[in-house]
């Protein structure tokens, strides 16, 4: 048989690395067994301990990157700075407390479509997701902090990360909200998203 090359078992890993993504965000880390895994992957079972130790390992993995790809995105945003009036964390807020953001379970920000599943797993996989939610908190506080001195207002740190808790966790729970009624009263589903995103700055 001819042997993996370094490139291809890279590949491989990114595979599992994206379906286990997909997989546990819309189903749940539970509900997602490896055979199940590998099979959407396109690779076969027996493959998976070549790339992770445990099942856990690889969720630990896919909240770090995860986390990685919205804060990247989060990054980019406030780095391009006010968008035709629009400051950076009011469309941060408008697209995470978007119909498209509600309606992907299976892909967007971990921090609403993972966050159940964090506090059932292990130590590892809880800290993975501290470590993402900390991020959001970081850059949220930055761009309070630099709001206010182009205001020429002052804003002491502590406050800064206040409000920056404050708007992660309504930012959170009103997509959680939206996403947990959409089938059955999408009206409602479609209320808590427009007043998560008139409310979330105020």
């Amino acid at each position: 048989m001819p042997r993996i090359t370094k490139e291809d078992k890279a590949r491989n890993r990114q595979k599992i690395l994206e379906a286990a993504g997909r997989m546990f965000r819309s189903q749940g880390i539970d509900a997602v067994g490896v055979a199940e895994l590998m099979k959407e992957a396109g690779l076969t079972h027996g493959g998976f301990y070549n790339h992770f130790a445990s099942k856990n390992d690889l969720v630990v993995e896919v909240y770090g990157a995860s986390f990685a790809a919205s804060l990247g995105s989060l990054a980019r945003t406030i780095e391009d700075g006010p968008d035709q009036g629009s400051p950076p964390l009011k469309r941060v807020v408008a697209e995470y407390l978007s119909t498209a953001h509600r309606d992907a379970p299976d892909g967007g920000c971990p921090s609403a479509s993972l966050v159940t599943d964090a506090g059932r797993h292990s130590e590892a996989v809880q800290n993975a997701y501290a470590e993402g939610v900390e991020g959001y908190l970081f850059g949220f506080a930055a761009e309070f902090l630099r709001e206010a001195e182009e205001k020429g207002d002052e804003l002491d740190p502590g406050e800064a990360r206040h409000r920056a808790i404050r708007l992660l966790s309504e930012m959170v729970g009103a997509l959680m909200l939206a996403r947990a009624v959409r089938h059955v009263e999408p009206e409602l589903s479609d209320e808590i998203l427009r007043a998560g995103r008139s409310q979330a700055l105020d």
